[in-house]
């Protein structure tokens, strides 16, 4: 766990000013020009430079050196373990929520064994979408808690930071002034006199997640004015053909890192630029402004990386990668929560096996952000190029025979199609009414985390997807909003009577997928820089073999992902290993080859993570040398 970043609490101009090289001026002058031309990336870009200095005036001397040494391709390693929640998701009586939440971290030892980081959703004055439409993006909303209490959730864990930028909420002071007629505001959103100023051909054209109206009408001082709302009517779209927006949100982004972000979480970053009679999705512009992100942060905070939230079809995704060196650090693997679920609906890893073997990995300095659920639900646009219409409705209709709400985006043509499943992990795998034992069905769940665990990336789990949580169905009805399917709020105390009694749902799923991570943490072979090979060795096997980056450390990870007892024999050729002992890191047990195939049988949903004995004798005795 690395030491909380230092910055000073007022910027310190007795030091040296910061002075970018001529490489990244110009690298920063070229992203401004294809935003905004030649003459006004020219005027920007010294507003911007005085940003950095800003920024840099505030570090701490040792937040300098430590910057300066800062190994980028080390930013990611086995012991990262990222725990996605929500400021509110614990209530008590006489603390914060947040407070509450550190609290509780420290409370549970597992918890402070198998996660390092945290992803802490929207903490700002909000007023819809839970959290997502800020009213202010530098406070902390007042009903979670304060700046002390994100600092002090800072001391023991990382921090990742969501970047809204897409958007502001109606009612914040920016969007008042707006409709105040202040002229400094006037440009900062996109307007329409009339709602017929965007074409049906241009609406047609246009991608977006959301079936209500793009434009939505309010009354200004100067009269009804329609604006530009990707999401909702109380989410007003920033224009970011304003040099002005760009420079604001920078000063947000650098605000984060000084409080003490490690990841900033640029959501919905697909829509940030508006060019009417194209899809306004993922165009050259919006992979500018994120580039423009990644440079600023290189030069002034390095130890700080970007993550993109683009919940769109997989060859798009991977495009925030960018060249490997100059978009995003780490990318949402939004295909492998529909991928895992259609597998074990099918009891059949076909798919499964051959995406994972066409994963590329563009550069040592990024990976994946491996998760199965999140705040929202199971995206499905991630897996439109990868499974076909009939898979993907057989799909949505066995998750509504386990509960499930579908939620749906229009398309070109105004029609409807599948958007997200909503729903909680476990209840997605397990019917409320089977006839089966817990601990049956803890195992088939535990079995579908795992496949994001061996898989290269980071690993990131939902609170409520770490406490094996079911379907909220109580709060979508009183809501009338399907996500809330997955953000049951929970009680402290109540929470922690759970854990404590063994036999409960939550205490058997922590202790299972608590193994797991512990195990993964303790690995090089786990490192998202570590090779990985995906075999196809039955459509009832998901198979890796992970190898630390120096090759000196090998596991093989066997899933079985059906309800039926499965042999295997794997081929010693295939592996690449002539080691004739292996040891099952999570069964505890050993297994022998016959010096030409590793055979053995695997339970049903059962986990294998078998290591060579070698390897393992080595790593013990370098461990106590």
């Amino acid at each position: 766990m690395q030491h909380p970043i230092r910055y000073n609490p007022e910027p310190d101009y007795n030091r040296p000013l910061l002075q970018l090289s001529e490489d990244d001026r110009d690298r920063l002058l070229h992203y401004l020009t294809l935003l905004y031309g030649e003459t006004v990336a020219a005027e920007t870009l010294p507003a911007l430079e005085r940003q950095l200095r800003v920024h840099y005036a505030y570090k701490h001397p040792e937040t300098v050196e430590r910057d300066r040494a800062f190994d980028p391709k080390e930013r990611f390693t086995e012991q990262d373990v990222i725990l996605i929640t929500y400021g509110d998701v614990l209530q008590s009586q006489d603390r914060t929520p947040l407070r509450t939440l550190a609290d509780f971290l420290n409370t549970i030892p597992t918890f402070k064994d198998i996660i390092n980081t945290l992803h802490i959703l929207p903490f700002f004055p909000s007023s819809s979408d839970r959290g997502f439409a800020v009213i202010n993006f530098g406070a902390v909303d007042p009903q979670l808690g304060s700046w002390k209490d994100i600092e002090v959730l800072g001391k023991n864990f990382q921090l990742m930071f969501d970047g809204v930028f897409n958007h502001i909420s109606a009612s914040s002071q920016t969007f008042q002034e707006f409709l105040n007629g202040n002229p400094r505001f006037q440009e900062m959103f996109i307007t329409y006199g009339a709602p017929d100023g965007l074409t049906p051909e241009e609406r047609e054209t246009l991608v977006r997640p959301r079936t209500s109206d793009v434009l939505t009408r309010f009354q200004s001082m100067n009269g009804s004015v329609w604006v530009w709302t990707t999401f909702s009517a109380d989410q007003v779209d920033l224009n970011f053909g304003n040099p002005e927006v760009m420079l604001r949100i920078v000063t947000t982004l650098l605000r984060y890192v000084r409080y003490g972000a490690n990841l900033i979480r640029l959501d919905a970053v697909t829509y940030l630029w508006k060019q009417p009679g194209t899809r306004c999705a993922s165009l050259v512009q919006t992979h500018a402004i994120v580039k423009v992100f990644r440079r600023i942060l290189g030069i002034v905070a390095p130890h700080a990386a970007l993550i993109t939230e683009t919940n769109v079809p997989h060859t798009e995704n991977v495009s925030y990668f960018g060249d490997g060196s100059d978009e995003a650090q780490m990318v949402y693997n939004f295909a492998l929560p529909p991928l895992v679920l259609y597998t074990f609906y099918r009891e059949d890893t076909s798919d499964l096996t051959e995406w994972a073997q066409s994963l590329d990995y563009p550069s040592p300095t990024t990976t994946f952000f491996n998760i199965l659920d999140t705040h929202d639900g199971i995206g499905l646009m991630g897996v439109r190029e990868i499974l076909s219409k009939d898979k993907i409705d057989f799909m949505v209709q066995r998750a509504r025979q386990h509960g499930a709400f579908i939620s749906y985006r229009t398309i070109q043509g105004g029609q409807e199609e599948p958007y997200e499943i909503n729903t909680t992990w476990f209840s997605a795998l397990n019917l409320d009414d089977a006839l089966e034992d817990l601990s049956h069905q803890v195992q088939r769940y535990v079995a579908s985390r795992s496949i994001a665990l061996v898989l290269r990336g980071v690993p990131g789990i939902y609170f409520h997807g770490l406490i094996g949580t079911c379907n909220d169905v109580a709060s979508v009805i009183k809501t009338k909003v399907k996500r809330d399917m997955n953000r049951q709020t929970l009680q402290d105390a109540e929470l922690l009577t759970a854990l404590r009694d063994r036999h409960s749902q939550p205490a058997q799923v922590v202790q299972r997928l608590g193994q797991l991570l512990s195990i993964r943490r303790q690995y090089r072979a786990f490192h998202p820089n570590g090779d990985q090979q995906v075999f196809s060795l039955s459509p009832k096997i998901f198979a890796v073999l992970r190898r630390s980056p120096n090759g000196d450390q090998h596991i093989l990870c066997l899933t079985n992902v059906t309800d039926a007892e499965v042999p295997i024999a794997i081929p010693m050729t295939d592996l690449g290993i002539t080691d004739t002992q292996w040891y099952d890191l999570v069964g505890h047990s050993g297994w022998t080859t016959d010096g030409q195939k590793l055979t053995g049988s695997l339970h049903p949903y059962a986990v294998t993570w078998l290591i060579p004995f070698g390897e393992l004798e080595r790593m013990v005795e370098e461990t106590y040398s």
